[in-house]
């Protein structure tokens, strides 16, 4: 079981790990993740879904996501962000929305100064598995053994999150 870790400030051997913050952009529900650690070594630290309700405005629902990405922030002090890039095929209405919530999460993590990388679902797929094309379940038996986990929730919206944040995690240049 992978427990969150409390404090936000690791040393490792003289070298500072940075702390990743990845997002799964959504408006019904934004899958998020947080890991830490430094070059291929990466550690759990928490991860889950900021969810909406379908009962309020779209605006609330925009305002939701922005209020509690803020706490999250303030909470696991990210240093880097990973956000997903949409991909939709069928649906322009939803695919509308979700590009909102998205720019909203955007400009959140922006505020927060936050250096943000962007990736397609394949690139995401690519660096974990060295396959673009990858099954959701073999992304996430990579995402559970690179940070070493036995079990982590059934949330595919926060199993995605996890797997962005590794994915912005070994792009970054420490």
């Amino acid at each position: 079981i992978c427990i969150p870790m409390p404090s936000s400030v690791y040393f490792y051997l003289g070298t500072r790990m940075k702390r990743v913050l990845g997002i799964d952009p959504g408006y019904g529900r934004v899958g998020w993740g947080v890991i830490e650690g430094e070059r291929n070594s990466w550690k759990h630290v928490a991860h889950g879904c900021i969810e909406t309700s379908a009962k309020d405005s779209f605006v609330a629902r925009l305002n939701t996501i922005y209020t509690d990405l803020t706490q999250l922030i303030t909470l696991y002090q990210p240093q880097d962000a990973g956000v997903e890039e949409l991909f939709f095929a069928k649906n322009a209405k939803t695919a509308i929305d979700v590009a909102q919530a998205r720019g909203v999460i955007l400009l959140t993590l922006l505020q927060a100064k936050l250096p943000i990388q962007e990736f397609t679902p394949l690139q995401v797929k690519q660096a974990l598995t060295g396959y673009g094309k990858a099954e959701k379940q073999q992304v996430q038996k990579m995402v559970a053994m690179t940070l070493g986990c036995n079990t982590l929730s059934n949330q595919d919206d926060a199993l995605d999150a996890l797997a962005v944040a590794i994915t912005a995690g070994v792009s970054v240049h420490f």
